[in-house]
């Protein structure tokens, strides 16, 4: 007898077909897409404070000499002081590494490993947002495996995409933004100045040991911080929830350590995105309008480590395939609230943008899907059709997106049509994560969601 089992997305069959062998009992299908998915996440600690026990952490682990990686704005505030306090409180002898720099570059990323190797460290800690998550765990992977090429670990096509099989140095991730969920995954993300796109490493092996979360360091972000960092929350939670399902995704892998980081939606990813994605329709907005809110802006620190568990294993698809070369190919823009000395689309902003004009072309793969979190967001359902669920998740986003004041659209942060090639032909080497959207795209697809994307309201 065969069961299926309802997943709330498509029917799962039994593997009959099981990465090129016949499994036992049941007629071969020819199947080659994959059977199964992992969980991997960082340890994860939340609470008021916690950033003070980082000391005792490394005491307990052990280490003698410890890499502790910020950028120049937050060395100056209270996160790194507490940290440092703490390390020194607890006889940790560590070094500063405060170049981190924002949205990163594979520039910037060497300089780090270049850092790291000389160290010699026995752990690292890495304080700030995404950019210095992403930036320690780079420095971590390569210090590691010294006499590996940059490219060897950075994702196809762009690198050579090779599993990690080093052994790397415990890492304690303190993230003080909510938005990229960085310190529950093994994804480091930064811009190839070659090609003027961001790529990046993604390994289960590069993920945080453990993840400080502490609310208190939200309040230090001023009100555009909390907005973008939110938007990523926002898309992570909803590109992961609609992504195709993992057991559709091809190929199935040979071995275990080429299964991808990113496998497609799942029956546990779901859990996790669609609780942020609450999470996110009840609190951002108070987030950004109140800087002393606590409990919406603690409940988004939350909300941004759970998409990331939802993600980290799930994927993300088409609105950050496009998002890259949003950011890479910035022209002049330099977004309020950023204490940056270069041209900048902060990532969530970058995803953000062309939300509407993606779910509108994803919703019919899973209709059912895009409706229900459309109705998160505050969207009337109950007498919507399943041909409307584009539309109606796009207006939602709309609005959601217009309540918080965001710029109208890519041609109010310097793009025009004319672009449009330029941002295609960046898009088309992300397939790490175009290839989880639901629907294919073709190349005049993506132009007619670029162009769809100029103008939101």
């Amino acid at each position: 007898m065969q069961v299926l089992i309802l997943i709330g997305y498509a029917t799962v069959e039994p593997a009959k077909y099981v990465c090129g062998f016949k499994a036992p009992g049941l007629p071969a299908s020819g199947k080659t897409t994959d059977y199964a998915f992992e969980m991997a996440v960082s340890n994860i600690r939340y609470g008021a404070g916690v950033t003070k026990e980082v000391g005792m952490d490394l005491q307990n682990m052990g280490a003698k000499n410890v890499c502790l990686m910020t950028d120049k704005n937050l060395s100056q505030l209270p996160p790194v002081q507490v940290v440092m306090d703490s390390l020194v409180k607890n006889g940790i002898n560590f070094k500063v590494y405060d170049n981190v720099r924002v949205e990163p570059t594979d520039r910037s990323f060497m300089e780090a490993i270049e850092f790291a190797k000389k160290g010699a460290f026995d752990a690292y800690v890495a304080v700030g947002g995404g950019s210095t998550m992403d930036t320690c765990k780079a420095a971590n992977l390569y210090a590691s495996s010294p006499h590996s090429d940059f490219l060897d670990y950075v994702n196809a096509p762009i690198g050579k995409g090779k599993p990690v099989s080093v052994p790397l140095k415990p890492l304690i991730a303190v993230p003080t933004t909510s938005g990229t969920g960085s310190e529950t995954t093994g994804v480091a993300i930064f811009d190839y100045e070659h090609l003027k796109v961001k790529t990046g490493i993604a390994s289960r092996a590069i993920k945080p040991t453990l993840g400080l979360i502490d609310p208190l360091h939200t309040l230090h972000m001023p009100d555009r911080v909390v907005a973008n960092s939110g938007f990523d929350v926002l898309c992570h939670a909803l590109e992961s929830y609609t992504a195709l399902p993992y057991h559709m995704r091809s190929p199935c892998p040979s071995n275990p350590i080429t299964r991808p980081a990113y496998q497609g939606s799942n029956p546990i990813s779901d859990i996790w995105a669609i609780h942020a994605l609450r999470i996110v329709a009840k609190y951002l907005k108070r987030a950004v309008r109140n800087p002393d809110d606590l409990e919406a802006r603690s409940n988004m620190h939350l909300a941004s480590a759970f998409a990331g568990i939802g993600f980290g294993n799930a994927g993300v698809h088409l609105c950050h395939g496009m998002s890259y070369p949003i950011s890479g190919l910035v022209k002049t823009y330099k977004a309020k609230d950023y204490n940056v000395d270069h041209p900048l689309v902060p990532h969530g902003l970058s995803v953000v943008l062309t939300s509407p004009a993606v779910f509108s072309f994803t919703a019919q793969m899973s209709p059912e899907r895009h409706l229900e979190t459309a109705e998160i967001l505050g969207a009337d359902t109950h007498t919507a059709r399943i041909p409307d669920a584009g539309p109606i998740l796009a207006d939602t986003l709309r609005k959601f997106l217009f309540d918080l004041d965001v710029d109208d659209g890519l041609a109010s942060i310097g793009y025009s049509k004319a672009d449009i090639p330029a941002l295609v032909k960046g898009t088309l080497p992300q397939e790490r994560v175009t290839k989880l959207a639901p629907r294919p795209q073709s190349e005049e697809d993506l132009s007619a969601l670029f162009e769809a994307s100029m103008k939101l309201y």
